[in-house]
């Protein structure tokens, strides 16, 4: 194992914010890290600084001698006019072939492959430049923030380059979900200071909060210990037969400290429109084309939408989302077909032509005010305004002189405070931060009414959608399940392009490496050595009693170390905890083998 990238007592500052405060890391070159922090923690600035684009104020950063990184560019590298193949040449140097064989990789292929490369969507042009991130075979790939502004479907594809990457990388992203599909250990900047953690972001967070509860528990004891001791010195110092021992403590109460603890944000405060559940149908499309003037986006729509769902729209940039959630709210005509809504529909819109055509002459409290249900409280509003980042004074603001992200964000408030049935949101986490997304999320999970909505934000998807529809290459799919089974059916047709690479490339290989390959494959070899049920069986048992145990043996160390005061023995402890976590995570992946062997049996 080669350290790649070494950071030394590390000191960086912009005027009096600290952002480097004598920090230590070390990047070697068999691991995957997810790099977290909080907005304007230095994250970037410390990735500008392993470039080697800005310089430390003091400490040093060691690189390997055959250190080789790779820096996924946000700007576009392109020429006027060039086509993806045309580009990864030019960038790469590498020959025809290898360029085509790489892109194949991220499914640029026909027209993606040799049209014009402006004409790419957003997504698509961030495969081109991961394939020709790939051509320049680095040992160290640096990510800022890889996941923005791409479509599901692209990020899950990003996720298998990833996990198929055989070489280092060190991430900086706030999608939970898309660290933990990547990354196997954690890097943490926090008031300066950098933790490496060996274990994924979720297992981090946990042992965060954990260490803080502790923390938490510690500081009590001492201040309860203080109170005594204080006491005791009150009682005894005036007494000459006590006075020794009342110095005794007194040096005792000194040398108590209480451990400093972070103080966490304030938490967005959000409810959703309080209305009274329906059923049957919210809304139904049959035959429907979609489009503008001229130009057909999709066709031959057909689908339904029940009351109480909570459909997420997903698609590439440019692929149809907003021209569909559009037509749904009849703010545009469709070119052919019909859309109907059911009974008593009330429906609220959240979408740029909407936010950005607000009444100037208001101001935003009486905005709010204007656009809350009867009987809503003062402080109801106050609330939703303040988690919106309205407080204060700027309740007083008046529209006029509002920001496009403020508009977007007192639109979406009024859309909360009002008795709306029918929620139609697009892309309603733009402008928020982290915890007020959270809370966003929460707050539609309780909404008795429909939601219809579009996100990049996979962990927000998640959360809040039931079903899944998909706008792509013409057509709109439904995926019923949920987020899961969408999951399920992208994985699927990815892990299935794949192997259809794979094939092609052993179909020019020489005929008998052909031949000795597919001798080997994962799926001949499995037929060749399929055990009957009974062995299947046996074992799957055995491996249950051993997740059993190890679930046991975690337990029962991670409350040790909960209760731990020494700090020996709790980095023993959590390096315990961290094994027995292992051991659990290949356990369950056997287990999960073993049901799927037991499948093909039956």
């Amino acid at each position: 194992m080669a350290v790649l990238m070494q950071i030394r007592n590390a000191h960086k500052h912009y005027g009096e914010q600290v952002l480097l405060d004598g920090a230590d890391a070390t990047i070697s070159d068999d691991t995957k890290v997810g790099f977290i922090g909080r907005n304007g923690a230095g994250k970037s600035t410390l990735l500008r600084i392993l470039l080697g684009e800005e310089e430390l104020d003091s400490g040093d950063v060691m690189r390997h001698p055959n250190l080789q990184v790779g820096y996924l560019r946000q700007h576009d590298p392109f020429l006027p006019g060039e086509s993806a193949h045309d580009f990864l040449i030019r960038d790469s140097g590498q020959p025809e072939w290898k360029c085509g064989e790489v892109a194949g990789e991220f499914e640029l292929k026909g027209d993606y492959l040799n049209g014009p490369v402006s004409r790419l969507s957003g997504g698509w042009q961030t495969r081109v430049k991961l394939a020709a991130l790939l051509l320049h075979e680095p040992n160290l790939l640096l990510l800022d923030e890889p996941t923005n502004f791409l479509d599901l479907r692209t990020q899950i594809l990003l996720e298998h380059f990833l996990r198929h990457f055989k070489q280092a990388c060190l991430i900086v992203s706030h999608d939970r979900s898309f660290l933990g599909a990547t990354c196997s250990h954690t890097l943490d900047l926090t008031r300066g200071k950098l933790t490496m953690y060996p274990g994924k972001i979720d297992a981090y967070l946990n042992y965060q909060r954990e260490q803080q509860e502790h923390l938490v528990r510690s500081n009590a004891a001492v201040m309860a210990k203080r109170k005594d001791l204080e006491v005791f010195i009150a009682k005894n110092k005036a007494r000459a037969s006590t006075a020794t021992q009342a110095r005794s403590k007194t040096k005792q109460l000194e040398r108590l400290e209480l451990s400093d603890i972070a103080v966490d944000e304030p938490t967005a405060c959000i409810r959703a429109p309080q209305v009274e559940p329906r059923g049957g149908a919210a809304f139904r499309c049959r035959d429907l084309a979609i489009g503008y003037g001229e130009r057909q986006v999709a066709t031959g729509i057909t689908l339904e939408i029940d009351h109480g769902e909570r459909a997420a729209i997903v698609g590439d940039n440019g692929q149809g989302k907003t021209t569909f959630l559009r037509t749904v709210v009849d703010s545009l005509k469709p070119l052919a077909g019909e859309t109907r809504w059911g009974h008593g529909c009330q429906i609220g819109t959240y979408a740029q032509h909407v936010y950005t055509s607000l009444p100037d002459k208001q101001t935003v409290l009486e905005y709010l005010e204007l656009n809350a249900a009867k009987f809503t409280k003062p402080q109801t509003i106050l609330d939703i305004a303040g988690a919106m980042l309205f407080r204060g004074v700027a309740i007083q603001k008046p529209i006029s002189v509002l920001s496009g992200g403020e508009r977007a964000r007192l639109c979406l408030a009024g859309l909360l405070l009002s008795n709306h049935n029918i929620l139609v949101l697009d892309e309603p986490g733009n402008h928020l931060d982290v915890d007020t997304v959270e809370a966003l999320a929460q707050a539609l999970t309780e909404y008795k009414g429909t939601v219809i909505f579009t996100t990049h934000d996979r962990h927000f998807m998640k959360r809040v959608a039931t079903c899944v529809i998909e706008v792509r290459d013409g057509h709109v799919i439904n995926y019923g399940g949920g987020y899961d089974a969408y999951l399920y059916a992208v994985n699927k047709e990815i892990e299935d392009g794949e192997r259809e690479l794979q094939a092609a490339k052993m179909s020019k290989a020489p005929p008998e490496m052909a031949k000795s390959t597919a001798a080997k494959s994962p799926g001949v070899v499995a037929r060749a050595v399929r055990r009957d049920e009974r062995a299947v069986r046996k074992e799957l048992s055995t491996i249950e009693k051993t997740i059993a145990r190890l679930d046991d043996q975690k337990k029962q160390a991670n409350n040790l170390l909960m209760n731990c005061s020494d700090a020996k023995e709790a980095m023993r402890l959590h390096e315990e905890v961290t094994a027995f976590t292992t051991q659990l995570d290949a356990a369950e992946q056997r287990w999960c083998e073993l049901q799927a062997e037991m499948e093909e049996t039956e």
